[in-house]
């Protein structure tokens, strides 16, 4: 028995396509597709092919599995596949995705629909590249995309880890986090640019951490500082430690 048909109607609602959108994406007109889903006419070799080249399937796959039956969850045994064969998968959340990212992070479909990259350095591991922007980093340039590691217990995070930090409140951040034996429900968030102060989140609040393992930027986006930045950089840190003293004394 050929799955094929009703398989089409399924991979279509697991993305939230209308069959209009996902006709356009086969190159075919919607009624062709509507009858294909109400088994009026039997799909074209090549209509086929390109559904799996968009879902990463096999033809066996669609042709003689009942994808319903999975609930879902064909996408992430896909994607665990993928881990496990050689070098990982990387999606990248570039920064006009962030927004987007905080509602879709834990959607399988959402993630699906990245653009995603391999690293020969990176094998068997649950990876993802986040886009940062803003200058709390430098020398880690604006604009230069981290690749992380999902961490999984807080607890095997040691301090001054730079990570991608993914919270309710503050979004999507590249810090060093700094975490206190006094106050475990507390982690402090620390900028490698003194102009930045740090501050603290609730670790309630964070809903993804991401251990950074790879730094890639552009090789002139490199920033260099001049005489005013660094004066700026040093009259700050004396504040900071005149003000430090006079809570000291």
């Amino acid at each position: 028995m050929a799955f094929s048909n009703q398989n089409l109607k399924y991979l279509r609602k697991q993305r939230g396509w209308t069959q209009e959108e996902f006709a356009n994406r086969l190159n075919i007109k919607r009624s062709l597709l509507g009858a294909y889903e109400e088994e009026r006419a039997e799909p074209r070799f090549e209509v086929l092919e390109a559904v799996c080249d968009l879902f990463k399937l096999t033809m066996d796959d669609l042709l003689r599995k009942d994808l319903s039956d999975q609930k879902g969850s064909y996408l992430n045994a896909r994607r665990t596949l993928k881990m496990l064969s050689g070098p990982a998968e990387i999606p990248f959340v570039p920064v006009k995705a962030a927004a987007g990212y905080l509602a879709g992070y834990a959607d399988p479909e959402f993630i699906d629909e990245l653009n995603t990259f391999t690293l020969p350095m990176l094998t068997g591991g649950n990876y993802r590249a986040f886009e940062i922007i803003g200058d709390s980093m430098l020398p880690t340039p604006s604009g230069s995309v981290i690749v992380g590691e999902k961490v999984n217990d807080l607890e095997e995070v040691k301090n001054d880890t730079p990570c991608i930090v993914v919270s309710r409140n503050e979004g999507i951040v590249y810090k060093r986090v700094q975490k206190s034996i006094k106050q475990r429900d507390k982690l402090t968030l620390v900028s490698d640019n003194p102009v930045f102060h740090p501050y603290t989140v609730n670790a309630e609040e964070v809903i993804e951490m991401w251990q950074a393992q790879v730094v890639i930027s552009k090789a002139n986006t490199q920033n260099r500082w001049d005489m005013n930045q660094l004066a700026s950089v040093v009259s700050d840190l004396q504040q900071q430690v005149s003000s430090l003293k006079k809570k000291m004394n």
